[in-house]
């Protein structure tokens, strides 16, 4: 298994296929998700991206943390483990 990636502060309209489309311009995206409610299926504001390599998670990281993705700044760094 890749690197994991946390990726937090999303706007409202963000999804899967636009979260791995933002992934994939640093390399192979594993797998991407976007946590969401149980309740009411919204999404919660965060989530995760698997890249297959730790240079391209690293890559990704540098690029991406305290960017504007859609009118929000997202914080993005190594995912912690449980």
């Amino acid at each position: 298994m890749g690197k994991k990636i946390y990726v937090g502060n999303m706007g409202p309209k963000a999804d899967q296929a636009s979260l791995e489309a933002l992934f994939s311009v640093f390399g192979t995206v594993e797998k991407a998700y976007i946590v969401t409610d149980r309740e009411t299926g919204k999404s919660k504001g965060f989530g995760f991206v698997v890249m297959s390599t730790d240079e391209e998670a690293q890559n990704a990281i540098k690029a991406l943390d305290g960017k504007n993705c859609g009118g929000f700044t997202v914080k993005v760094n190594e995912a912690k483990s449980k």
